[in-house]
């Protein structure tokens, strides 16, 4: 194994005596940017605020929004689908029974058996 296949490739090159930068030590970590560059520099720090603002105030106004018309649209169709299968059970016992009045009664009936049960489990006021 030679030195340059032993050594590691996080530790920086050794400068050469023959270059003429070589005396200069060089820090990667902390480059010092061109004095012209601040309109580059001021850009992309505004772009980073923007950025980190869209991501606390759009995104979540983004999702709110389509919970809000996913859940609408899902509210739509489904009474729209109640709406309809009511229909369809009063038709059905129109031609089951073959008089509107029986048909009219039955639904009554379950429709008043439904509200009270719905009455029985609502929750009671609280009493001054």
């Amino acid at each position: 194994m030679t030195d340059s296949e032993n050594s590691d490739s996080t530790t920086p090159p050794e400068p050469d005596a023959t270059k003429p930068d070589a005396a200069k030590p060089e820090n990667p970590a902390a480059p010092s940017p061109p004095a012209d560059d601040w309109p580059q520099q001021a850009a992309d720090a505004l772009e980073q605020v923007v950025g980190v603002v869209r991501d606390h105030t759009v995104a979540p106004a983004q999702r709110v929004t389509k919970a809000i018309v996913y859940g609408l649209l899902a509210t739509f169709f489904v009474i729209t689908a109640l709406t309809i299968l009511i229909i369809g059970i009063f038709r059905g016992l129109v031609v089951l029974t073959g008089d509107v009045w029986a048909a009219y009664l039955i639904t009554g009936g379950i429709f008043v058996t439904a509200g009270a049960l719905l009455w029985s489990r609502r929750s009671k006021p609280a009493r001054r």
